[in-house]
């Protein structure tokens, strides 16, 4: 048969849903032709545009005292360098399997905590940052007290908050601390708090309180969700104040949680997670400028996951994937992935991952608006170094491009981004680069940058003024236009 242009004939095709189906699946997982070289237990992107790996001993206590591998991935040209392993006073490794991590102001990760011994697992007190440039660690002093399976904070002042984790007597350390190169031991510690448990997710808040989502590692230790308020002296108590409403709340465990964007609306979702076997599909959203916060439910998740990820993409919606519906169960773990649209209330099914990721696998966001999937070790010893990206389905539209943006930013700085797509731009907006483990991470936000006006090739937008919306520090800068396609970023400073 001919094929012509009439709508009536081509509908006569018998491949045309086939051919439907192929046209408009235009998201897909790419599972890479190399390896990682190491269990990619934690994963930070560098304001390179490199991704930073690291995983100690790797939950292998045969590999305990032996040199730890770290390694930095050039994304774009498929390569790793090797880092030489941190070294105790005694010359041995620094064990950093299960630490915690954010990133301080002039783009270095700070890591804390670590391990010190297995079963029962001892925390470490020791801290690192890793520099990004030299791609190399720098010791800094250690923490008052150990921790494994911490939370490390980025504060709006820059300063870095540190929460939980078994210290190095096992014992649950509940003396949160903070770091600064202003304080003569590094380190200061506030008097103990409630228990909260281990990769308690926390979320720095506008006023510059903190929040726990409620979605954590293992238990919760009987702690509800709740905003810390910080005091003006460590010989102050942290207050604390109970958010109620969360459904399911013994279902935290390796859940997820994120700030939704914009931060400046203050809303946490907390997605999914399990009690010790089963998952949920349980998503609940949270008001955090609300005079009472209460989590109310949100649609839930077509598929119930733990272990799984969550990544903030530009064009302003959630991107979940990784996970299983049963602990540890890589049978269960093939699931497709979803995405979250905060203006609908929605979840869509989207492309399905081509490996199975559950305990110890990390997700997070590219520059370029892909994402990468990597990890996985549902038992000791058997480590899933393969590496997969997914391209939404914007990366296969036109673009915008930022032509120029500035390097460095304030508070409060009214500034040009110099864009040829300027009449048809809907945000502006500045990502905080991942920095995640354990389904946890305290870093990735979207801050909205207003635009105040724009002519053909130019748009004039205006900087946050609250160090707590934005924290001091590195930042991805993209442009998405009224279809939701976003630019390929640019890598900005605020401070």
């Amino acid at each position: 048969m001919t094929q012509t242009n009439s709508k009536n004939n081509l509908l006569k095709e018998p491949d045309l849903g086939t051919f439907i189906a192929q046209a408009t699946a235009t998201d897909k997982w790419q599972v890479l032709s190399y390896k990682a070289p190491i269990l990619p237990i934690h994963a930070a992107l560098l304001r390179t545009g490199k991704i930073f790996f690291f995983c100690g001993s790797g939950n292998d206590p045969a590999r305990l005292n032996t040199p730890y591998d770290s390694v930095v991935w050039d994304v774009n040209k498929g390569t790793f360098t090797h880092q030489a392993p941190p070294l105790d006073s005694n010359n041995q490794p620094i064990d950093l399997f299960c630490a915690g991590h954010s990133f301080r102001s002039e783009g270095l990760l700070m890591v804390a905590g670590g391990t010190l011994r297995y079963d029962p697992f001892y925390g470490s007190p020791s801290a690192l940052l890793f520099d990004p440039i030299t791609e190399k660690w720098v010791k800094i002093p250690s923490m008052n007290n150990g921790r494994w399976y911490p939370t490390v904070l980025t504060l709006g002042s820059g300063r870095i908050f540190a929460l939980s984790g078994p210290d190095k007597d096992g014992k649950l350390n509940r003396q949160p601390e903070i770091y600064s190169v202003t304080f003569s031991n590094g380190w200061n510690a506030f008097p103990i708090t409630s228990p909260f448990p281990a990769y308690a997710q926390l979320f720095l808040l506008s006023s510059g309180k903190i929040f726990y989502s409620g979605a954590q590692m293992g238990g919760n230790s009987g702690v509800a969700p709740t905003i810390l308020t910080l005091p003006d002296t460590f010989t102050q108590s942290i207050t604390e104040k109970v958010v109620p409403g969360l459904q399911n709340p013994d279902f935290g465990n390796q859940g997820a949680s994120v700030l939704l964007p914009p931060a400046q609306d203050q809303k946490v979702m907390i997605i999914g997670g399990g009690n010790n076997t089963t998952a949920t599909n349980r998503v609940n959203i949270v008001d955090l400028k609300a005079t009472n916060p209460t989590y109310v439910a949100a649609k839930s998740l077509n598929y119930a996951r733990m272990h799984h990820s969550a990544v903030l993409l530009p064009d302003r919606t959630v991107f979940v994937c990784n996970g299983s519906k049963m602990s540890e169960d890589t049978t269960q773990s093939m699931l497709p992935a979803e995405i979250y649209n905060p203006a609908t209330n929605t979840w869509t099914i989207v492309a399905k991952q081509g490996v199975p990721r559950v305990y110890h696998s990390v997700a997070l966001l590219l520059p370029d608006g892909r994402v990468v999937a990597a990890g996985g070790n549902p038992q000791r010893t058997v480590n899933e170094l393969r590496l997969e990206i997914y391209s939404p389905a914007y990366m296969s539209r036109s673009r915008p491009i930022i032509q120029s943006a500035p390097q460095t930013l304030s508070y409060g700085l009214q500034f040009t981004i110099q864009t040829p797509q300027a009449g048809n731009i809907k945000w502006v907006s500045l990502i905080r680069p991942m920095a995640t483990t354990h389904s946890c991470d305290t870093e990735q936000r979207i801050v909205d940058v207003p635009i105040n006006s724009r002519n053909s090739t130019s748009l004039t937008v205006t900087a946050t003024n609250n160090r707590n919306i934005a924290p001091p520090g590195w930042y991805m800068l993209f442009i998405t236009d009224n279809n939701g396609t976003p630019s390929v970023a640019t890598w900005t400073r605020i401070f």
